[in-house]
């Protein structure tokens, strides 16, 4: 027998509908494994507060391991690899470039151990991709930024390639810019995502040494660098400056609403969402021992993420 995933003609092993059939037990019995690529990251901790509260919301009795891979590609692929060994009934993984755990991931379904992941690229082996769209965020935010500029000015642009997400919206960032021959990228740098915050604090206070008032604005590929950059901007006396980030976190959308803050927009991402729907597919699949095609529509499925304003942000408080 042959399983075969909509879409993208994904063939797992027979070891590995065998492995689903046998797992198809009470909810108690499931032992999962959480990689995560940075537990640091906000958006990493509202996907699991989402997780968490749906688990006592269905009342169900899962024990859940958390492995932190701190950001490193080497050290998700270990950390894949180690909850295989333990013979985890799932493993779900949060904000990785799934394309350095490729091996790591065939070993997975070799071993009958499906993988649910959320933001993290698909790529054949995983059951699942849930994410929003990271090009259509950014053309949502990215003119949004250069237009209040009125298409004139000098910017600050960071970037973070290490991520498909991240990496996604700053090649749309750069489509758009050529459209805006008025605008001027005065630095680029991709964050180390190993240390994003102190990174990006390091090299704005460089750019603010630099170019000082001839910053006019700042792209940031989410939340967390935007508002280092903020601090930083603050700290030299600068308050003209227009900033954007991506992620529509609480602390992002409270600044995007004080009226004199730099911060002009941001994205809002349904993160707990996505956390509560990975609950739901692992039952259907692990716990009923469904088809996959009948529980998950498509490789990646895409949640609805709209543009936050000053104009609309109270909407999302």
């Amino acid at each position: 027998m042959t399983f075969t995933a909509k879409g993208r003609g994904l063939f797992a092993s027979a070891a590995l509908l065998g492995a689903m059939t046998t797992m198809a037990t009470s909810a108690s019995a499931l032992d999962i494994a959480w990689v995560h690529s940075n537990a640091a990251a906000q958006s990493e901790q509202r996907v699991k507060a989402g997780f968490e509260a749906w688990v006592q919301e269905k009342g169900v009795d899962w024990n859940v391991s958390f492995l932190d891979s701190q950001g490193s590609g080497e050290a998700t692929a270990s950390n894949l690899q180690d909850a295989v060994s333990r013979g985890v009934d799932a493993i779900i993984i949060t904000m990785s470039d799934l394309r350095a755990s490729k091996a790591a991931i065939d070993v997975a379904v070799q071993a009958g151990v499906p993988v649910f992941s959320v933001d993290s690229g698909y790529v054949d082996g995983i059951m699942v991709d849930v994410t929003t769209n990271n090009w259509a965020m950014s053309a949502d935010v990215s003119p949004y930024l250069l237009d209040q500029l009125g298409g004139n000015g000098n910017l600050v642009f960071f970037r973070m390639a290490e991520h498909h997400g991240t990496r996604k919206r700053g090649d749309v960032m750069e489509k758009v810019l050529q459209e805006y021959g008025d605008i001027k990228v005065l630095a680029e740098h991709n964050i180390d995502y190993t240390a994003f915050f102190e990174d990006t604090t390091a090299t704005m206070q460089d750019y603010v040494a630099r170019f000082g008032e001839d910053i006019d604005a700042v792209w940031a590929p989410w939340d967390e660098p935007a508002q280092a950059t903020i601090n930083v901007m603050k700290a030299a006396g600068l308050t003209d400056v227009k900033v954007i980030g991506i992620d529509g976190h609480p602390q992002a959308v409270a600044e995007v609403c004080k009226p004199d803050s730099m911060m002009i927009a941001t994205v809002s991402q349904p993160f707990e969402k996505m956390g509560a729907q990975v609950g739901d597919w692992i039952t259907g699949i692990v716990v009923d021992g469904k088809p996959r095609e009948e529980v998950i529509p498509s490789d990646i499925v895409y949640m609805d993420a709209p543009l936050v304003t000053k104009a609309n942000c109270e909407d999302f408080m």
